[in-house]
């Protein structure tokens, strides 16, 4: 194995160490002045009429935490810690346990089994096996792996109902490959364009299929209930699913441009050694013949998670899942890990925690209720021409992830809401509320707006403003893309 590494270093450039832009000296240099004087003006400022003392508590520590988490002065975990400290310190929550207590969180239960799971495949060589053939089949170059990859997501969409489920199988084959190619984290930019992309294809594949999360099911829950619509499998598939695919198109591309990887590696070179190195894996081992039983029941628990009621009396949950797999790595005999080996990043768990804290704080103080109600009122939208309406709901629903960490926490408030605007001011609600939904799985902008972001960051790979700088894109086009097929591909199937 050594010879291969070092025939591997040879023929595979080492990506050139990158230096920080001015810009990210300089947000490192301000983010902790700017983080306490934003906190502490919107602490101290009166408190707005309808908003609580501790709804103004929670935006006050979340702003200062965000502003932190993107400027990265501190490590992000030491950010988390502190807001952790401060929620129950200055009022923002009522009971310490609800700040303590997310170190608990099933996320974090579910994070630690992705680690070892992760461990699981890169120890047994079934990931390194299954990537080398994946390379040398398909992924003649970077970019058609990364494709590869994309394509790869939107398949699993139609049979795993679970982004968390389909990140934890993705990012093991990322890693694997991204060991092939010498990417090293942090400075490697095919690294960075994977991963994100990695992000942003679960979350746009889910979009394209209403079972691919709970959270499409209940919005159109709504449309059908409050809309009078009648939106079943196929007319969300229809619908969005062509949106889906032309933005995730559009957004490849502009992750190339992006993070351009050109002169990164020499992989033509390489693909001989990769061959080889394939060959010399041999016959399935032992251990690897374990991790393929392992994650085949995974992935069979994870794609029939509706059934788990009527076959067993039971339903066996994702995290669930996710832990009772880890447990039969690490069982003696039957697994293939030790404790030792898993190498779970706590400090990942610790960001996380303090993460879903201040997202929470500001959701049970009704802080973000109250910001987006100003925002639909300050946007006069009772005055505007429906066209118009349209474009900014779809807008308004794309990035208000920003402030809701919970796509079913959006979809209950935001989805009813929409139906009654759109009745109250005369048009048809089902288009309006189905535009409005199929953004809802855009939670892509910052590590703790979804699982599938923080299991992703977790890798080490990009960081908070490379993440923020691609979703903002990638949002912005997702929107047009969007608002585009209400006036055009809505009217040829007749919604």
């Amino acid at each position: 194995m050594s010879e291969v590494k070092e025939s591997l270093e040879s023929d595979v450039k080492q990506p050139p160490i990158k230096k920080k832009s001015k810009m990210e000296e300089s947000m490192k240099k301000w983010g902790i002045p700017l983080a306490i004087a934003v906190g502490l003006l919107l602490f101290f400022m009166p408190t707005p009429e309808g908003m609580s003392s501790q709804a103004q508590s929670s935006i006050a520590i979340f702003t200062g935490a965000l502003i932190l988490w993107i400027t990265t002065p501190i490590p992000i975990y030491l950010t988390s810690i502190i807001a952790i400290l401060l929620l129950p310190l200055v009022g923002a929550v009522k009971d310490q346990s609800v700040a303590f207590g997310t170190l608990g969180y099933d996320v974090i239960w579910l994070m630690v089994s992705a680690f070892i799971l992760t461990a699981a495949m890169i120890k047994s060589n079934l990931g390194r096996r299954l990537s080398l053939w994946m390379v040398t089949k398909f992924g003649k170059t970077p970019k058609t792996t990364l494709f590869l990859l994309i394509v790869i997501n939107f398949i699993l969409a139609f049979f795993v109902p679970s982004t968390t489920a389909r990140a934890t199988l993705m990012v093991p084959i990322c890693l694997i490959l991204l060991e092939v190619y010498k990417a090293i984290p942090g400075k490697s930019n095919l690294g960075k364009t994977m991963m994100l992309q990695g992000v942003q294809a679960d979350a746009i594949a889910t979009s394209g299929v209403m079972t691919a999360t709970s959270g499409n099911i209940i919005a159109v829950g709504f449309i059908n209930d409050q809309a009078g619509g009648n939106i079943g499998y196929m007319d969300w598939l229809l619908a969005s699913m062509p949106t889906a695919i032309v933005t995730m198109l559009i957004t490849f591309f502009v992750g190339l441009k992006l993070f351009s990887f050109k002169d990164e590696t020499n992989f033509t070179n390489a693909m001989g050694t990769l061959k080889d190195e394939l060959k010399k894996l041999g016959s399935f081992s032992l251990d690897e013949k374990k991790a393929v039983a392992i994650f085949i029941f995974t992935v069979i628990l994870w794609a029939t998670g509706d059934y788990h009621k009527g076959w067993f009396g039971f339903e066996i949950s994702t995290e669930q899942t996710a832990v009772l797999s880890a447990l039969l790595c690490l069982l003696p005999r039957v697994g293939l890990l030790t404790w030792k080996e898993t190498n779970i990043k706590w400090e990942l768990m610790i960001f996380a925690a303090g993460a879903y804290a201040v997202g929470n704080a500001l959701d049970k103080s009704k802080g973000a209720e109250w910001i987006i109600g100003n925002v639909v009122d300050a946007l006069g939208l009772e005055q505007m021409n429906h066209a118009l309406v349209y474009i900014v709901v779809v807008f308004l629903s794309m990035y208000s992830h920003l402030i809701f960490t919970s796509k079913t926490v959006r979809v209950t408030i935001l989805i009813p809401a929409f139906i009654a605007l759109a009745k109250k001011l005369g048009m048809d609600p089902v288009p309006l509320a189905l535009a409005a939904a199929m953004t809802m799985t855009y939670t892509i902008t910052l590590p703790p707006h979804s699982k599938v972001n923080t299991i992703y960051f977790g890798t080490g790979y990009f960081t908070v403003l490379d993440q923020v700088k691609y979703a903002v894109v990638t949002c912005f086009i997702g929107a047009c893309v969007i608002s585009l097929a209400i006036f055009t591909w809505f009217k040829v199937i007749g919604i």
